[in-house]
């Protein structure tokens, strides 16, 4: 959200960001419409620069999907002072991480949702050495990450150690 286009011409820029606007209500949308049992979100939902309205509107469609929501903040919308993610209040439905690797029961869904937040434009590896653990069927977790670069600073990970974290998705 809030994403300035740079490199689009006025007219596209004003256009894309009207189109951005309506993407959190399809989200909300598709959520009921199939019935999920939750949503979980990697990071990058507010670019940098983030208006309340814009905020507002994404907190509203959460709000409507009626399921558990589990945010990792990423490295645009990291968690720092002035962030939506500390300074709005977030409906009951939406967990967002927000230090370490942390990670949540949910006891009807049989099933334990692991993450965590950025709290700079950087981020450790979190996945080294990592298990999870807990009686839960499933275990999931939601991390904004760089499968691609190992010497990534935005939290590099490896299909190794996703494949030996325990985790179901």
């Amino acid at each position: 959200m809030d994403s300035p286009f740079a490199g689009f011409k006025p007219s596209q820029q004003e256009y894309l960001k009207q189109e951005l606007k309506k993407v959190p209500g399809k989200i909300a949308e598709l959520c009921r419409r199939e019935n999920c049992d939750l949503v979980l979100i990697s990071g990058d939902i507010f670019d940098s620069a983030t208006c309340r309205d814009s905020a507002q509107l994404v907190c509203d469609a959460l709000r409507s999907c009626g399921v558990p929501v589990f945010i990792a903040p990423g490295n645009h919308d990291y968690l720092t002072t002035g962030s939506p993610w500390l300074e709005m209040t977030w409906p009951e439905n939406v967990y967002i991480f927000t230090v370490g690797l942390q990670s949540v029961a949910l006891p009807q869904l049989n099933c334990r949702v692991y993450g965590a937040g950025y709290r700079s434009m950087d981020c450790k590896p979190l996945m080294e050495n990592f298990k999870a653990e807990g009686p839960e069927r499933y275990k999931l977790a939601v991390l904004h990450g760089d499968p691609m670069r190992l010497r990534s600073p935005y939290c590099p990970v490896t299909t190794a150690q996703v494949r030996d974290s325990g985790l179901d998705y």
